[in-house]
Parts: C-alpha cells; structure tokens; sequence
C-alpha cells in the first residue's frame, strides 16, 4: 500500500461496514482513520485534516447531521454520508448541513470509490483556486469572465437565471445541490420553497445544454433532492 491517493476518516459505528470499508479503502491505496462516536470524529478531523470523510448517520453520541454542522463551521473537508436511512428527507437534511454526498447502505465497493475520487477531485480544485475563470468538462466549457458558455465552441445563450442556475452547479460540481440551495442561491431565500422554478429552468438549460434532453449527460436530477452537474473523475477537468 503506497497511501498516495489520500487520508479518510471513517466515523463509523458498525463492525461490518467497518471491515468493509477497510479492506476496500486500504486495498485502493488511501490511508485511513477510524472513529466510531461523533465527537471523536470531530477531534480526528480537527488533528488530522483528512481528505474525505465518510460518515454514518446512527452514531451512538450523536446524529451525523449535527456532526456535518460541526464540521463545516470550520472546515470544508468533503464529507460523504454512509447511511442505511433510505428517506428523501434525510438526504435533504444531511445535504443541507453542508454533507457533498450520501450513499445508502448497503453499496458496492466501485460506487463509494467513484464518489470519492469526486470529491478529492473537487477538493483539489478549489485549493488550488481553479474554479475560475473558465471550467471546462467534456464538450461544455463556462468562461466566468465573460459569463459566456459553449458547447464544442459553440456559444449557447442563456438568460441571466439560467447562467447563475448554471454557474451555482458548475462551482459545486459533482456534489448534490438540494432544492432549497439552489433556490436561495439563484432566486434568494423568499424563494426557497418554489421548486417548480427550479423544474422549469432545468428543463430549459437541458435543452440547450445536453445532445438529448431525456437523457441527460450533465445536468442529473436526483429524486426529491435536488440537482448535480455530473462529473466522470477519470476524465479530465480543468480550469485555467
């Protein structure tokens, strides 16, 4: 094990998943942290800095919902929450909290590693400050100086709530963005519960964005959640 792809925290209480995620995270060449309460996770992030945390929401001190709150009070590790809670509001309040990502128990080992290198990916971009001035992904391209967008070279025009709809996924990309987020984001906070907005100017950027509306290759819904600007962590990404 050469430990160069990371460091990840597991805050974990369940011996099974534990050997689970073990065996795949150290086999995968990522270093690994393991706590099982809360506020031990906490004082691991704190002292250590990792690169990703995984992290349950049954924990035995303490809901993970409040451990992401703790946390992003400093920090802006990615946090992927690990949870056999299978509800829509669950995932919306773990999101909200500040989480980048929920997977629901149980998962195959080649998810959990996509997500991951999603988040390291992301990770790595906003320390270095690559966000800005232009993304590029696949055929799309956001050039935030000129608040101009492409599809191969092409310049596709979009309307002033389209472009920020657009440019809040582009900054987030690969996390999940709930309805309320996008909404206080775009339209500010009176508008938070108006998610056939959201509906409708998705369906709009999909069909000047995307080759096939229906089938989106960039712009994914997740179910009563909200949206993601999908990013593949084996293709390039760049900003420049």
């Amino acid at each position: 094990m050469t430990g160069d792809k990371g460091l990840i925290l597991l805050i974990e209480d369940e011996p099974q998943m534990r050997r689970f995620l073990r065996v795949t995270l150290q086999s995968n060449d990522y270093r690994l942290v393991e706590t099982s309460s809360g506020q031990e996770g906490l004082a691991e992030a704190a002292m250590r800095n990792p690169d990703v945390v995984l992290l349950d929401l049954g924990l035995p001190d303490m809901d993970g919902i409040e451990v992401t709150r703790k946390l992003r009070e400093w920090s802006e590790i990615p946090v992927i929450v690990i949870s056999a809670r299978e509800q829509e509001e669950d995932k919306i309040r773990a999101l909200d909290a500040g989480a980048d990502d929920y997977l629901t128990k149980p998962f195959g080992a080649g998810e959990l590693l996509a997500r991951m290198r999603v988040a390291l990916r992301h990770r790595s971009l906003v320390q270095a400050g690559q966000r800005e001035p232009v993304f590029v992904l696949g055929d799309l391209r956001v050039d935030f100086t000129d608040r101009h967008v492409y599809i191969r070279d092409k310049e596709i025009h979009l309307t002033p709530i389209e472009y920020r709809l657009l440019a809040v996924l582009v900054k987030n990309a690969g996390k999940v963005i709930t309805h309320t987020q996008l909404l206080k984001e775009v339209w500010g906070p009176a508008y938070s519960g108006q998610t056939q907005y959201l509906r409708v100017y998705m369906t709009q950027l999909r069909r000047k964005l995307e080759a096939d509306p229906a089938r989106p290759r960039y712009l994914l819904n997740e179910p009563g959640v909200g949206y993601r600007l999908k990013i593949d962590a084996e293709r390039e990404i760049s900003s420049t």
